[in-house]
């Protein structure tokens, strides 16, 4: 939500908040309109199957954010700088040609669109994996509107793209705890049956986190010395 805070903040600065307002909110009934249309689907399907599909999802996109996380952390890939990616889109919105349909600047819509909605759906995809193994996709739908809101407001008050939110940190937990969630369900979903249940998972969780700061110092110390 942050990046995609970023990428509208831009377009509201260059090509009007009208049409960066109406892509982002455009994409935000869309995201809703595929929570509810695949929620309840997935309610149905059996607990086992759920969990190992779940599972899988889940560590697919765990394991690419944590990769991510790591390389960035340990100097081998560069740290997101949301100054640069604003500066970035603020001159490529510039240079963009004007064209208006429905009233609305087109390249500032669909760009915020585009935007919200790739961006949303990574917050969907978690919204319906968690809601849904556990039983509740209306109280995972709140706390993805709560981020939101948050992340919103901290935009509104700063008036600017959020750079001093330490992002790969927060990758990096992220990362962790879908590869947590996604090995312990995928696993449930194979037939594991694991000590004490849902006890295990604070210890699957420092067993992943512990592996992954062990591959940022390992490859900090094999970081090439750049010239």
């Amino acid at each position: 939500m942050v990046e995609a805070l970023t990428i509208v903040l831009a377009m509201g600065v260059t090509r009007g908040w009208r049409a960066a307002l109406t892509g982002a909110v455009a994409a935000t009934v869309a995201l809703a309109a595929i929570i509810a249309a695949l929620g309840p689907a997935l309610t149905v399907i059996p607990i086992e199957v759920l969990r190992l599909v779940v599972g899988a999802l889940l560590l697919v996109f765990g394991l690419q954010w944590l990769r991510k996380a790591i390389l960035r952390a340990s100097g081998w890939r560069a740290l997101r700088d949301e100054d640069s990616v604003f500066a970035r889109e603020t001159a490529a919105a510039q240079t963009a040609a004007h064209e208006e349909r429905a009233g609305l600047d087109w390249y500032g819509f669909t760009v915020s669109f585009k935007g919200v909605l790739l961006e949303g759906l990574e917050v969907a995809f978690i919204v319906l994996t968690f809601g849904s193994t556990q039983g509740s996709i209306p109280l995972a739908a709140a706390g993805a509107a709560a981020a939101i809101v948050l992340v919103v407001a901290a935009g509104v008050v700063v008036r600017g793209p959020l750079s001093r939110v330490p992002e790969n940190t927060l990758a990096f937990a992220v990362g962790v705890m879908l590869t947590t969630f996604g090995t312990f369900w995928g696993a449930e979903g194979a037939g594991v049956s694991w000590p004490g249940d849902d006890a295990s998972l604070p210890g699957v969780l420092a067993f992943v986190a512990l592996v992954s700061l062990v591959f940022v110092s390992g490859l900090r110390r094999r970081r090439p010395v750049l010239a």
